[in-house]
């Protein structure tokens, strides 16, 4: 699990008396040392680290819905909406969380601003699911752990009482969610993930998920890039600590598979090393692209792949946004401009899964 908690001072002297080397670092997120311990003490500017504390569950309504965590393989928080719809069930949002394949946890407040909104905007019942962590677990883990967490959505939507499933919050998620449609939401690497997680998915055989059925797929800024630096890359200003090239470089050579390059179908779906996307299934996308992102281009290069591959794809192009604009929960309160295309992101997604 990724922590946020602000050390007093670096730990040197901790280092030294265990001996241990940094051997891989990426600037305030996290330090590799020669032993294979990583320390994601985060150690960058103050101001960022609000939007990395926790949130805890609660089961008494806030802003119009609850939150749970749901322990298992792999553990799950859901957001339920609080809705007067007549009985129906509500469309599940699996959502898979960014960071770099390296860092981060579910938890986080970045995460809980827009997705507790998601839910009650959509409305839609969300479950996040905490992925595991690179250098520790490399690719295809993440992708491995994200169809296990579709199949124990799948498990839950099937049991009974009898069943001894008694796990208050997974009686909640059967009894509000239909698992019929089911969507897949994605920031940033987590966004990756969509794409090759819906591929699997899509791949199974009649009735192997059933009732369980992918209805969509959402990958909001996909970390998708080329071996060599994009128009984008080159050009755009990182204006955030969360994304920078340095930290988008490292994280891809922790979380690939060793020996991987940049073109590794893993972080670039529409190079040589994929599979033809006319050979890949998948469900329709909505692909959200920010305007000022570092991987714009290849972003858009991603959409232009799906559509002569013939796929049903949609793309939301936030003008004057860079890197999850969204998740910045300050900015997002504060800037006008920032809020303006976060509603417009919320929007963009609640009509898709309404269409679909």
């Amino acid at each position: 699990m990724a922590t946020a908690t602000a050390a007093a001072e670096p730990k040197p002297q901790a280092q030294a008396a265990s001996g241990r080397k940094v051997v891989d670092e990426v600037s305030g997120w996290l330090r590799v040392f020669d032993d294979g311990s990583v320390d994601r003490t985060w150690t960058g500017p103050p101001e960022a680290l609000p939007l990395m504390q926790p949130v805890p569950p609660y089961a008494a309504p806030r802003d119009g819905h609850t939150l749970h965590d749901l322990p298992g393989e792999p553990n799950l928080r859901v957001y339920l909406p609080e809705v007067a719809n007549g009985g129906e069930r509500l469309p599940v949002v699996v959502h898979l969380h960014g960071g770099g394949f390296c860092i981060s946890h579910p938890s986080w407040l970045m995460y809980h601003h827009f997705y507790s909104r998601l839910a009650c905007a959509v409305p839609a019942a969300v479950v996040s699911v905490e992925l595991p962590l690179a250098p520790e677990r490399r690719l295809p883990s993440h992708i491995d752990t994200a169809v296990a967490a579709l199949r124990r959505l799948r498990s839950i939507a099937l049991s009974s009482s009898e069943d001894g499933v008694n796990d208050p919050a997974a009686k909640l998620l059967r009894e509000a969610a239909d698992v019929s449609r089911v969507f897949l939401v994605g920031d940033s690497s987590g966004a990756n993930l969509v794409h090759f997680v819906a591929a699997r998915v899509c791949a199974g055989a009649d009735g192997e998920w059933a009732p369980l059925l992918l209805a969509g797929g959402v990958p909001i800024h996909p970390g998708f890039v080329r071996a060599t630096r994009s128009r984008s890359e080159l050009e755009a200003k990182a204006d955030s600590v969360f994304f920078t090239l340095d930290m988008l470089d490292k994280f891809n050579a922790m979380a690939l598979p060793a020996g991987a390059t940049r073109e590794h179908p893993f972080t670039c779906p529409m190079g040589p090393q994929a599979p033809p996307l006319e050979s890949v299934p998948l469900p329709p996308m909505l692909v959200a692209v920010g305007e000022n992102d570092l991987v714009r281009d290849t972003n858009l290069e991603y959409c232009d792949a799906l559509r002569a591959a013939g796929k049903d794809v949609e793309v939301l192009l936030s003008r004057g946004m860079s890197h999850a604009f969204y998740l910045n929960k300050f900015a997002v309160d504060m800037d006008p401009t920032t809020g303006e295309r976060t509603r417009e992101l919320i929007d963009a997604i609640t009509s898709f899964v309404a269409r679909h």
